[in-house]
């Protein structure tokens, strides 16, 4: 009978998001542009969706499963740090993409270097660090969430239980990506969103309750905002690459600010991004730190099956159905929203420069989706047994992140600088990188971000001038170029995507 209630509330609670979102696009006004309609959601997303896709794009169950699967407080620090990476997208970012009309992240590159090759090379290296790593993770970790709060065995019917739930997470958030584009995967996360965090939050109460409302009794170290050189976060990372880490993911990443660049102006991209910065300081803190320390008080250390577990343990047997198709709706609002992105990345910045400039868009994505669902379900396997998930995902995209960010760096502050510059700088980037994260550590990851950033800017600099003959111009030496940065950041030129 318990199960009974479970599959009932989750199956009743999943439709209800799918048709509260069917309803919406029904009577969306439509655009022209296929590549603007399928991706860009007609420009017609309001802030409010804007904000709730950008913050269930990003609150997941690889948010959830593994901020609190470390079971200590000062891992709340990248969550704050977040809310500086929003800022920085809506005071800065947002008016220079508007600025340059761009559908992608990239294509603002293109624009700066006046090389398509750097706008295909960054497009390529974004689209490989979703494909390997952030939709399979995605997948696992709402997998094990689900495994774990249900207690389900390692295999039903000789099937291996956690590629079982993978498959269906990916099924069912595909559809959204593949018959409803951006419009449909911002509407399912806003109405998603009210969902987690509502559940996310009775989490935090019940989870408090069970421990008397006490944490006072845990070892410093778990309630420590200052992290020693041997924690997760150093406290010195703060203001290293901490914040470039954030600066990524929320202003150069395809993934974050495509559902900015879907709305009409400049000025409701901009509220978007503010609601989404007010939403990640106030309501997010709690929920990704809160049933960890608890859970750390109840049973010790228990690792990425932590957040599973006191949901399993504490809610009664109806709400867990509840809570699983929270869980469900949040893998599958991240999951949708990379795989929109990544088809868009593929079609704007690879298929139409290179192979077809006016290709079936919507048959080419369906076919793109298809198999980056199916690459996705294939490499879940390969994230089983990591010691932390989360810290794992954060380690493995500096990557890609920090020389991605250095192009942009570079382009925004300079001129006169060649693409092959470019390029090679992001090949020395990864390269120095991985040294730093494979072969020898020197420093925290997030220390070696920082200088991974910096230096790729200098060797982008230094190769323009010896290897290309070409002297970069520093940008906010010219008068000229303030005068425009002035104009474009007070929005009186760039009031509008047509």
């Amino acid at each position: 009978m318990d199960a009974l209630i479970q599959s009932s509330v989750f199956v009743a609670l999943t439709l209800s998001i799918a048709l509260l979102t069917w309803r919406h696009c029904r009577h969306a006004p439509r655009s022209s542009d296929g590549a603007k309609e399928y991706f860009l959601a007609g420009s017609g997303l309001s802030w409010v969706f804007v904000a709730g896709s950008i913050t269930l794009t990003n609150i997941n169950t690889d948010t959830l499963v593994g901020w609190n699967g470390n079971q200590m407080l000062m891992v709340v620090w990248w969550e704050l740090a977040g809310v500086a990476g929003l800022l920085v997208l809506g005071r800065f970012f947002i008016p220079v993409y508007y600025a340059y009309k761009c559908t992608t992240v990239t294509e603002l590159l293109e624009r700066r270097y006046s090389d398509k090759h750097v706008r295909a090379t960054v497009a390529t290296l974004f689209l490989l660090g979703n494909l390997f790593i952030f939709l399979p993770i995605m997948l696992y970790t709402s997998s094990l969430f689900l495994k774990s709060m249900l207690g389900l065995p390692e295999t039903i019917a000789g099937i291996d239980t956690l590629m079982m739930l993978a498959t269906c997470a990916a099924v069912v958030g595909a559809a959204y990506a593949i018959f409803g584009g951006l419009r449909a995967v911002a509407v399912s996360d806003t109405y998603s969103g009210v969902l987690v965090f509502g559940l996310a939050f009775v989490i935090v109460f019940v989870a408090l309750r069970a421990v008397g409302w006490d944490l006072s009794d845990l070892p410093p170290e778990r309630l420590s905002m200052i992290g020693g050189a041997d924690s997760p976060v150093p406290w010195t990372t703060l203001f290293t690459g901490m914040i470039f880490a954030q600066t990524y993911y929320f202003s150069t990443n395809q993934t974050i600010t495509q559902r900015a660049l879907a709305s009409p102006t400049v000025r409701e991209a901009r509220r978007g991004a503010y609601a989404a910065a007010v939403i990640r300081l106030l309501l997010v803190p709690p929920i990704v730190v809160v049933p960890g320390l608890c859970a750390y008080k109840l049973y010790g250390a228990t690792g990425d099956a932590t957040y599973g577990r006191i949901v399993g343990d504490l809610l009664p047997h109806w709400m867990q159905g509840a809570f699983a198709a929270a869980m469900i709706a949040a893998a599958m609002t991240s999951f949708n929203s990379v795989l929109n992105s990544s088809a868009a990345l593929y079609v704007c910045d690879l298929h139409q420069r290179y192979v077809n400039p006016k290709p079936a868009i919507a048959r080419l994505s369906v076919g793109l989706q298809i198999a980056f669902s199916i690459l996705a379900i294939a490499l879940v396997p390969a994230y089983r047994g990591a010691e932390s998930i989360i810290q794992l995902i954060q380690q493995l995209i500096g990557l890609f992140s920090m020389p991605i960010l250095s192009a942009f760096i570079t382009g925004l502050l300079f001129r006169n600088v060649d693409g092959r510059a470019v390029i090679a700088t992001l090949l020395f980037g990864a390269c120095l990188y991985g040294t730093f994260t494979f072969v020898w550590s020197p420093l925290h990851f997030l220390h070696l971000m920082f200088v991974t950033v910096w230096a790729c800017v200098a060797f982008a600099l230094t190769l323009n001038r010896l290897a290309f003959g070409r002297r970069a111009t520093f940008v906010l030496a010219d008068a000229a170029s303030r005068a425009r940065i002035r104009e474009i950041l007070s929005d009186r030129t760039t009031s509008s995507r047509a």
